[in-house]
């Protein structure tokens, strides 16, 4: 924000069940951040606005940029979601562990013993964002089961996606695809970076968001 703040106005909302935000009153898909986001726009009179969207951020940016794009003028996607992955042997193998540890674990005899283990079993196999979801669990399942690839010739915006080389959660493979499957879409990667890639790589983060936004304006 300190980066951009010169050039632009920023808002930067903690979405429904994220950070100071409440949860969603219900079971919330794409389509409802998406709406959330839009309703956003509209409160605080932003008829038209540049996005930029990191992991969950992303997925919605994403929406609502295929699905709204007059509302959309330029779009960041920075280690973004929203593909969901094939169902491999490896990945159908954690989630058959996942439930069954579920079902033992998570049983009120096993008491705090047994979800403290349920919760070291999720982040060994790699699902700590579920494990610590809470509320949001239905929610977070809900989400992660949708996938926006259709979405993605339908952007419009001119696009900068950027990744982390290293990152695991949303692999880079994903970031490829959604540049190439975007039509006006540019690919960054970021040597060394994983799934925080704004974090670890923040200078050159800084500098290609600035430089595609900025650009884009003096147009």
């Amino acid at each position: 924000m300190p980066a951009l703040v010169s050039d632009f106005s920023i808002c930067a909302p903690d979405l429904p069940g994220f950070g100071l935000s409440a949860p969603p009153p219900s079971t919330w898909g794409i389509s409802d951040y998406a709406s959330f986001t839009l309703h956003l726009l509209d409160r605080i009179n932003w008829p038209r606005a540049h996005l930029l969207g990191h992991s969950h951020g992303g997925r919605v940016s994403i929406a609502v940029a295929a699905q709204t794009p007059a509302v959309v003028d330029r779009l960041v996607l920075v280690d973004s979601a929203g593909i969901r992955p094939p169902r491999t042997l490896a990945l159908r193998t954690r989630g058959l562990i996942a439930r069954t540890a579920r079902r033992v674990l998570g049983h009120a005899l096993t008491g705090a013993t047994g979800r403290r283990i349920l919760g070291a079993t999720y982040r060994r196999l790699g699902m700590s964002d579920y494990a610590s979801a809470g509320e949001l669990r239905a929610t977070f399942v809900r989400i992660v089961n949708e996938d926006l690839s259709g979405l993605l010739p339908r952007i419009a915006a001119r696009t900068l996606v950027v990744w982390g080389a290293k990152d695991i959660e949303t692999p880079l493979w994903m970031g490829l695809q959604m540049a190439r499957d975007i039509p006006n879409a540019k690919l960054v990667v970021l040597p060394g970076a994983g799934h925080y890639s704004y974090l670890e790589a923040p200078q050159r983060f800084e500098q290609q968001v600035r430089e595609f936004l900025t650009a884009e304006r003096k147009e």
